[in-house]
Formats: structure tokens, sequence, C-alpha cells
């Protein structure tokens, strides 16, 4: 019996495809087992693209891959592969392309039917069974497509090498070497602030909304910058819609994937690991630039929800956690049908609400606008719909009493949905993933509390333990069940280097340092084109596919290259400006594309304002900073800072280079020890910097006088 003769997919560890294992489709993984059965057979190969939180990913399985006159169709004319776009995102970019240069949109499940040597000649997204609203049922179209392989093959194989050719010179192509973008970060902002729904908060007037967490860094930063009110105001309405309406779970903490609606009320309701590592970090840098303390409050429940609900068990040394999951389905089983629905996990009745509270039911229902209409399917979705000033007036009671109030009706009510049927979760650990991640709890410990580094250092002590090579420099993507698999992509070591760097300027410890150098070296040698002066997204060694992808734009996760050159940026400091001219070459090299479209390349545009401004460095000379320091400086909304911390000595000092492999210091710390054994920070932006100074406030107003700004 040939591999291809049987469901292989029971051998792989990704949660999504074992979802697949007893569908009667002979679904392969992408490995050359099945590309060589498609060449040996001389059929095409069907590739079916999702993920395990994908609600229309179940539906096509339920409707066509269940079933067995399909699954015949599939088996004998075609050979059918799955891929998580998880695992291999690069697949995913690549057939994602072309789809949506040929139909103009794209998600998933993506659906394409390629020669056996990988070019795409059919693609679309969803497919119902039988025709419907002018959509080609499965079954017929899996016909129609074996009558044209067999009958009309050179017209197949000449539109596969047009479609090859598109996509190849989307994703694989540069431009030619242009100016470096200069004055994008205003654009940039001016552009978000034209598309912004100023009524309802996020951008575009319709549904669906999506979190966009790089157009709001650019709205703060613009904002600070220039102190447009408007910039501040559109971050503001949109960090209140996402944070108080049905997108974020008000009852167990953290954010579901994005908002059906424009009013932010009913969500897609799966969990994804990026989205709550990004929009805690756009809510603690709103929290600086506001302190509205709402804005710390869901940093501290989405971080709660992440470590309670998210995080591997196992740990490496003294840390008491590991590496985080990927994800929570959207769907769990209804215990009134027993079949698995999309939001049965989170949504009320007035009913189940009393079930629950002795007392305090109507208030709570009144605070969450549970009532008998309901706003999705006859249940509802939680939102903070009345203040409590209202309802203190309303029930003639003080804030504090219905905070209160409000605070153990929540917690009984979070502890009688723990009983419910639970959403399925994706227990795969992935680099890039986990490294945003890191970024957020290290940010959140220098900003809210300290015990969030202690999840920082356990989840990259997961990451360096399990997925890094040190012996050879390289990276792997995925952990599951103690099985490691898949080349690192560019998201991933870039990702990861950033979450070191950023437990490095939180915790003080050179080893982080150490290990973001290491993983942006990799990046250099591993994804960096010196003659087309870009950064590819697979590694130069990696498996050859019908393109080489670059990702400038942000989508669900931010760009990769845009990341990648944020950290090489930050690092070169370190490095007596080793990054610098890789970063000033990518931005060169792709800036008409930023400057013709800044609010798409969000983050390139970041990155391009970073290196035009200079970095803020903060280097600190201590065995340990101050509280009030920390205090001062989590406090303080600081764009582009560096916190580079060193020991108070140089003696302490030579230790950390012979750490690191290096014989003299870096700039960013060379003759900055601590003056008359007090802990001593220097402040510099552009090669000008302040005289060494004990206080923190003074420090400060170093950065402020130095902030290209208040220029001229």
């Amino acid at each position: 019996m040939s591999a291809t003769d049987r469901n292989r997919l029971d051998e792989e560890g990704s949660p999504y495809l074992r979802q697949h294992a007893d569908n009667p489709v002979n679904w392969q993984p992408w490995d050359e087992a099945a590309i060589a059965e498609a060449k040996e057979r001389d059929v095409p190969i069907f590739l079916s693209v999702g993920y395990s939180a994908c609600h229309w990913c179940h539906v096509m399985e339920d409707e066509s891959f269940q079933s067995e006159e399909i699954a015949e169709k599939l088996n004998e004319n075609f050979v059918p592969i799955k891929v998580d776009r998880e695992e291999r995102p690069d697949l995913d970019s690549i057939y994602q392309t072309i789809c949506q240069l040929v139909t103009r949109r794209g998600g998933w499940p993506l659906s394409v039917w390629l020669t056996p040597d990988g070019r795409p000649f059919y693609v679309g997204t969803y497919f119902p069974p039988q025709s419907r609203q002018g959509m080609p049922g499965f079954g017929d179209l899996l016909e129609n497509i074996t009558e044209s392989w067999e009958g009309d093959r050179e017209e197949i194989e000449n539109r596969a090498d047009q479609w090859t050719d598109a996509v190849t010179g989307q994703l694989e192509e540069v431009p030619d070497a242009s100016e470096r973008p200069e004055g994008v970060l205003t654009e940039a902002a001016d552009a978000a602030l034209r598309g912004a729904d100023r009524q309802h908060g996020g951008f575009g007037q319709n549904g669906p909304k999506f979190p966009q967490t790089a157009r709001l860094e650019v709205l703060l930063r613009a904002h600070d910058r220039t102190g447009r009110e408007q910039y501040g105001e559109v971050v503001s309405e949109t960090l209140d819609a996402m944070g108080d309406r049905g997108m974020y779970d008000q009852l167990g903490g953290g954010f579901h994937r994005y908002a059906t609606d424009r009013e932010w009320i009913v969500p897609h309701f799966e969990k994804m690991l990026y989205d709550n590592a990004e929009l805690p970090r756009i809510y603690l840098a709103g929290y600086q630039a506001t302190g509205q303390q709402r804005y710390a409050q869901v940093v501290h429940e989405t971080l709660e929800w992440v470590d309670r609900e998210m995080t591997h068990s196992e740990g490496v040394g003294n840390a008491a956690h590991g590496g985080i999951y990927s994800t929570l389905d959207a769907q769990s089983e209804d215990p009134e049908t027993g079949e698995h629905e999309e939001g049965v996990f989170y949504v009320w009745t007035p009913e189940e609400v009393r079930e629950v509270l002795d007392e305090h039911a109507e208030l709570f229902c009144d605070r969450y606008g549970v009532d008998s209409k309901g706003n999705f399917e006859g249940k509802t979705v939680l939102t903070l719909s009345r203040s409590l000033e209202s309802l203190a007036d309303e029930y003639d009671l003080t804030e504090d009493d219905v905070r209160e109030r409000l605070e153990e009706a929540r917690e009984k009510l979070f502890e009688a949905r723990e009983q419910r049927p639970r959403p399925r979760r994706d227990e795969k650990i992935l680099a890039g993933w986990n490294g945003l991640m890191i970024s957020a709890f290290a940010e959140a410990g220098l900003v809210l509390d300290e015990e969030y580094t202690e999840n920082a250092v356990a989840a990259l002590s997961f990451a360096r333990e399990y997925l890094w090579n040190e012996e050879e420099g390289r990276l792997s993507r995925r952990y599951k069940d103690q099985e490691v698999r898949i080349d690192g992509y560019l998201e991933d070591y870039a990702f990861l280097s950033r979450g070191a760097f950023d437990t490095y300027q939180a915790t003080g410890e050179v080893e982080w340092l150490k290990f973001a150098l290491e993983l942006a070296r990799a990046i250099e040698r591993e994804f960096w084109d010196e003659n087309r002066e870009t950064l590819y997204f697979t590694p130069e060694a990696g498996e050859e596919l019908v393109a080489r992808p670059q990702e400038l734009a942000d989508q669900s996760t931010p760009s990769s290259l845009g990341v990648a050159c944020d950290v090489l940026l930050s690092l070169a400091p370190f490095t007596n400006g080793e990054f610098e001219g890789i970063v000033e070459s990518v931005l060169s090299r792709h800036g008409d594309r930023i400057r013709g479209s800044p609010l798409e390349h969000a983050t390139l545009a970041l990155v391009a304002d970073r290196f035009e401004t200079g970095s803020l460095e903060l280097t600190i000379a201590a065995e340990e900073v101050p509280e009030e320091w920390r205090e001062v400086l989590g406090k303080t909304y600081l764009p582009e800072r560096i916190i580079a911390r060193r020991p108070s000595t140089e003696e302490g000092l030579q230790e950390w280079l012979a750490e690191l492999g290096v014989d003299e210091a870096p700039p960013i710390w060379a003759e900055r020890e601590a003056r008359e054994g007090e802990p001593t920070i220097y402040t510099c932006r552009s090669f000008t910097c302040s005289p060494p100074v004990t206080d923190i406030e003074e420090a400060l107003e170093w950065a402020d006088d130095l902030d290209p700004s208040n220029s001229g």
C-alpha cells in the first residue's frame, strides 16, 4: 500500500491536522512522499490550508471532507494535502497571495489546486457541498477540474505558468533602490485618521472590525510628537471600544479575534495568542500616555488569562511555567443540543445569570447588557453597557459598593462558566508567537508589575531550551508533545529576538541580550540577501517552493520584515552599529512602497521614523534599578526608547563583555559607569547625550530636551 492510500494525519503533531485524521479523505501532510506521489500518478494536488480555530474550516470539513462521496473523488483523482497555516506560513503566504490576486479576496479555508510540481491553477476559499449563491458546489468543482486536467491539460499548464510568474513577482522581486523614507509618521497617522470610525472606534465604517495595533502605535507616537489631539482621540476611542465591548472577554479576560459588526459587540469568538500579545502592548502604551486605569486593568486581566489558560505546565530550570499555547477555538459544545457551536461558552441569558447569583443579578445584567432580547442568537455577549456612576445613582449605592458587588458577581459567574464544555485548545507552541507574548510580559513587568517578567523569562527559557539549537545557530518553529519540527521563519527569529531584547530591558540580565544578539546574527545569516538588499521570510537554505516570499505589510501579526528591522535597529548600539546598514538598505530598497502606502506598512513606517529621529537611549549603570526609577519609567510614555542596563563598575562590565564574547564595550555602555556609587543614568539620542545624572526626573527632562519635536 502506498503512503497516500490512507489518511496520514494521525502521525502529525498539529492539532488542526489531527482533527482531520478520521476524515474519509486520504489527507497527506505537505512532505516529499505526497509530492512524489502526485508526480508519479500525474494528478493534481488539492491543497487545503486552515487552522484549528477557523470556523469555516470546521464547516467545510463537516459538509464536504466527512462525505464519502466527495472523499472518493478526492482520493481517486487528486493527492489531497492538508496544511496548518500556523505551522507553514510560507505556503499560506504563497497561495493566499495568488488567491487575492485572482479572486480579490482571501481567507480560510484556502482551497488551491496545484500541478504536481506546486504551481497553482485554480483557487478559492470555502466551497459549499452544492452550488449556492453563485458559489460552485465542491463536488461538481472536483469533477470539472478532473475533466479539464485530462482533456485540456495545455490550458491548465499555461495558466499555472502565468499564475506562478504573478505570485513570484508579487512576493519575491524587489524594486530598484530609492531614497530612505522620511516624514512618514505623520503621513501614516493622517491616513489612519481619515479611515477612523469616530463614532464607534476603530477603522472603517462597517463591520467586521479588526484590531490594528500598528496603526494605533503610529497614532500614539504621532500624537506624542505633534500634540495633535485627534490622533490621541482615535487611539482612546478604539481602545475603549475594544476593551469595553464584546471583542473583549469581560468575564475571563483576553481578546477574541475580531468583531463582526461596526459597534464591536459580537465577536468571532476564537482567541489567538498573537492578538493577546500585541493588544496588551498597545494598552500599556495607552495607559502610559493617558493614565487611564481601565487600560491597565485590561492588561492585567489578559495576562492573567494567558497565564491561567494558555501556558504549558512544564518549565525549564527554576521557571514556574513553560511555553505558551497558540489558540482557543471559537466553538464549543452546546449543553442543550450537544452540537459544537460558536460562542456558546461565552454568552448568557438573564435566567442563566439569576441561576448563579443569589443577589446582584439585576445589577450585573444592567452593567453588562444582559436582557431577554440578547445580541447574539437570543443570548448576550457581555459588554460594559452602563457606567458605574449611573448604576450607583439607580441603585442608591456608592460607586465603590457597585464595584465590589459586580466583582463578587463576576467571580461567581466565572466559576459557573468554568463548568461549561470548553473550547478546544491548540497546544502547539510556536517560537514567533511566543516571542510576541514574551515582549508583552516583559513590557508589563516594566510598566505595571515586576512579577510579569517571570512569565517572560519562563517562556523565553522554554524557547531557548527546546527550540534553539545553539551549536548550529538555528531556531525551530514548533514544539508539541516533546516533538520539535519545522525550520524557523523570519517571524520566529525576529519576534523571539525582540522578546529576548525586551526581557533584557526589563530584567537587566545580560544572558537575554546575548540570546537576542545570537538570533539577530542568525537573521542576517539566514534571511538577508545582500544583493537584493532585503530580508526574505524563508531561510536561504530552506525548502524550494514556487516563490520565496517577503512579508512587508502588517497582517494579523506585524510585518516580520518590519519587526526584524526594528530589533536590528535596537541591537545596533550594542554592536558598534553592526546591523544598522541592513536596516538602512531595507528602508531604501522598499522606500517607495513605504511612502506610497505607509499605513499598509505601518511597522516599517515606525522603523523608518525611528531611524530618522534616532532611538532614545537610557543607559542605566546600577546593580539594581531603584524602585522609584522603575515606577517613573513605567508610567512615562517614551516611544523609541532603549533601556540599556549595565553593571555599575568597569570590572562588572568586563564580565559582561566576556559573556558576550567581545573585547571592547559598545558606545552605549562605554565609559558610563555609576558615579560616586549611586545608580546613574545617561540619556542620549542621535549622538547627543546628557551628563550623567542620579535623579530620574532630571534624566527625563533631558529626554524631553532631546525629543525631535522640540528641535529648533
